[in-house]
């Protein structure tokens, strides 16, 4: 059933609930929602959103993340929960819960090897992503971040649509064609009217390991004209160090300290402006 009482957009939504086309489950109270999307596969964006939530749960937030793209999911593998099933009864879906506390959903824990391909037409994996706003129990939230797929695809604009997003971190690396591609994203949400916060640019540098310099991969030129050109804020920029890449193999929690010093800044950016 509908119910704006447990909308994160309730109070600012200039549409009657009648008409927003949202559905919210009664049984959630969910007070902000943020998207994590890329133009481009590729470039970082599950590794932000894993970032993003655990910094969050460090600091006492009750947080979720929902693993919206449905034909790549990566966030169990990064959170650590490769093998985990996601509980059901009826019609309610129920999280899986890290040993911090975050909730977290994906079509991973629905099936019966995360290796099997997920051969579904765009309107299907697009149900499937209602069914994790609608039907998913997420209880009392302070912040949901939702990694959505790349590109500006049938599920991009169902998450558009469907959810009550409070804005949209933007994942790019500092490559002209990159840049191209992630303006095309900016756009759609542009003409979605949902706001994009601002943008954080993976892949930035490298850190040479005698004497500390910050060695830039790209001239950055391109990133310049391309905040400009959108009106867009650069949230952080993030290096190529073995901690973020191997996130997935050696964990947050193992290299915590390094980890928080770089992504410490860009969090507080994030929710200055959310």
């Amino acid at each position: 059933m509908s119910s704006c009482n447990s909308c994160p957009s309730q109070g600012s939504c200039s549409k009657e609930s009648t008409s927003c086309g949202i559905v919210n489950n009664p049984a959630n109270k969910i007070k902000k929602v943020i998207g994590v999307m890329s133009g481009k596969g590729g470039v970082g964006k599950s590794t932000v959103s894993t970032l993003l939530v655990k910094q969050l749960a460090d600091q006492g937030y009750k947080v979720g993340i929902m693993d919206a793209d449905i034909t790549g999911p990566s966030i169990p593998r990064l959170l650590g929960l490769s093998g985990e099933r996601a509980g059901g009864k009826g019609n309610d879906i129920y999280p899986v819960v890290t040993k911090d506390g975050i909730k977290v959903i994906s079509l991973n824990f629905l099936v019966e090897n995360e290796n099997d391909p997920v051969l579904w037409r765009g309107p299907i994996v697009g149900r499937a992503v209602k069914q994790f706003w609608e039907d998913v129990i997420w209880g009392e939230l302070d912040y949901l971040v939702i990694d959505m797929p790349p590109g500006t695809g049938d599920v991009a604009l169902t998450v558009m649509q469907s959810i009550p997003l409070n804005g949209i971190v933007m994942v790019s690396v500092p490559q002209d064609m990159i840049s191209m591609i992630v303006a095309k994203a900016v756009k759609m949400a542009n003409q979605m009217n949902v706001e994009v916060v601002g943008v954080v640019e993976n892949m930035s540098y490298v850190v040479c390991p005698g004497c500390e310099t910050k060695i830039k991969l790209f001239n950055g030129e391109s990133t310049d004209s391309f905040l400009k050109e959108n009106g867009l804020d650069l949230l952080g920029e993030l290096p190529m160090i073995s901690s973020i890449c191997n996130l997935s193999v050696e964990g947050y929690d193992a290299n915590k300290e390094e980890i928080n010093k770089i992504f410490s800044p860009i969090t507080k950016n994030v929710l200055n402006k959310i």
